[in-house]
């Protein structure tokens, strides 16, 4: 049995995805805590895992961010994503630390788990492993390791292969670097605050470089190829896989036999405001043969107003049962939502550009899994035109049935086990 330590900046998108994980671990006999934000207290107890508070500098509800700092929602994207990650992840670090050394204090840890957005885990890292647990990232966003081969992280700029793809590359970091110095000065400032030393090795969205091993949650396929890649990084496929489900099916149900099947969702945290994706895409199709099923992710049917004749709509849906029904889904770009339809062969279309949304909504493009419209708020005609592609190019469909066979062949949690063995081996000859 192994100690263990769950490490999660508050937000549904980041506590979820890793209670799958914790689960697991709780079933196969560890020692598990999870250190998050108090709003999830009781979501994590009733998973079986002991809960450990985020500190009150930390304890952002990072899922209604505007509300802490209402002057975020008018800045434009790149001035919005700095703000948010010195505001909402890189300042909070210090409590980050401040709570993993009192959880250690309180009981030795064998193995820290961390996302990516823990910040805590970059400002150990680097300290000599005598002196910190094994850190163990969980890939939970697409994979921010830095490459020659790679545009920089958060650009949503798709590979370009050879010589000139490179030096477009040694461009962008140079524009990337003018662009996001005041997140990475921030990021100094608090490793010069915990650890007492300057560092130039500080990289706060590199997944590698803050972790002594990394399980990426998804198959190679849909990420870019990285020659320089360590062999610390694994690909485990997604963790959270569409699993028996008991929503109720809805009263409409029986619509959906011997007709194509689109689905549109924004999530349960995006979405707020249903003309972003959800009604734009009803409207786009509403003259087309196929049905629009739409989920509100918890929010009242009726604030989607009249639906057109082909569109049925419930708060929540059962995924394991619509997921093989589906011709096409319409997305914002959430990481889990996109490999649930990866997992069932589905091609995707695409629209998002806050967080990560940038970069996964690349890799739809890139992976030829589907199309991805690079925007918020797609008007009709382009959703009409892209979902009418994905649906008319059998091209998509079949690619998406290759990422099925991928994800079915992935290991998934079961390489949690071993990941964590072999750290506390490489502990145990330190």
């Amino acid at each position: 049995m192994a100690s263990i330590l769950i490490c999660c900046t508050p937000a549904h998108g980041h506590v979820y995805p890793l209670l799958t994980v914790a689960r697991h671990l709780v079933a196969e006999g560890h020692d598990v805590r999870m250190l998050t934000g108090t709003r999830y207290r009781d979501t994590v107890t009733a998973a079986g895992v002991e809960f450990v508070p985020m500190p009150p500098g930390a304890d952002i509800d990072l899922d209604h961010v505007n509300d802490i700092f209402p002057e975020r929602a008018a800045m434009k994207p790149i001035p919005q994503l700095r703000f948010s990650v010195i505001e909402c992840f890189i300042k909070p670090g210090r409590f980050h630390v401040q709570a993993v050394e009192e959880a250690i204090a309180e009981r030795p840890v064998d193995v820290m788990l961390c996302e990516m957005m823990f910040v805590g885990s970059a400002l150990m890292v680097q300290r000599p492993r005598t002196e910190r647990p094994p850190i163990l990232m969980l890939g939970i966003f697409p994979l921010s390791a830095q490459d020659p081969d790679v545009a920089p992280y958060g650009l949503g700029i798709t590979p370009l292969p050879g010589p000139i793809g490179r030096i477009r590359n040694r461009t962008l970091q140079l524009v990337a670097a003018r662009m996001f110095a005041p997140m990475l000065d921030a990021a100094k400032d608090i490793y010069r605050d915990v650890n007492g030393v300057d560092t130039d090795m500080f990289t706060a969205m590199d997944m590698v470089a803050n972790s002594d091993m990394l399980l990426q949650f998804t198959v190679p396929e849909f990420e870019y190829p990285r020659p320089t890649l360590p062999d610390t990084v694994r690909f485990v496929g997604p963790m959270t896989r569409t699993a028996p489900s008991s929503t109720p099916l809805p009263d409409w149900w029986g619509d959906l036999d011997g007709r194509r099947v689109v689905h549109v969702s924004q999530g349960t945290v995006a979405n707020s405001d249903f003309t972003e994706l959800i009604i734009p895409t009803m409207q786009a199709l509403a003259d087309d043969d196929v049905l629009v099923v739409a989920s509100t992710g918890g929010r009242p049917v009726e604030s989607l107003g009249i639906l057109p004749a082909n569109a049925r709509a419930a708060e929540y849906l059962p995924y394991d049962a619509l997921f093989p029904k589906l011709a096409a889904f319409v997305t914002n770009g959430g990481y889990g939502g996109l490999h649930f339809a990866l997992q069932h062969g589905v091609p995707i279309v695409a629209s998002g550009t806050s967080e990560d949304k940038l970069e996964t909504n690349a890799r739809v493009r890139w992976s030829g899994a589907g199309v991805s419209l690079s925007t918020t708020r797609p008007t009709a005609a382009r959703l009409r035109k892209a979902v009418r592609k994905v649906l008319g190019d059998p091209r998509y469909r079949e690619r998406a049935e290759q990422f099925a066979a991928a994800i079915e062949a992935s290991p998934g949690l079961p390489a949690i086990d071993r990941a964590i063995e072999d750290l506390m081996a490489v502990s145990r000859t330190a």
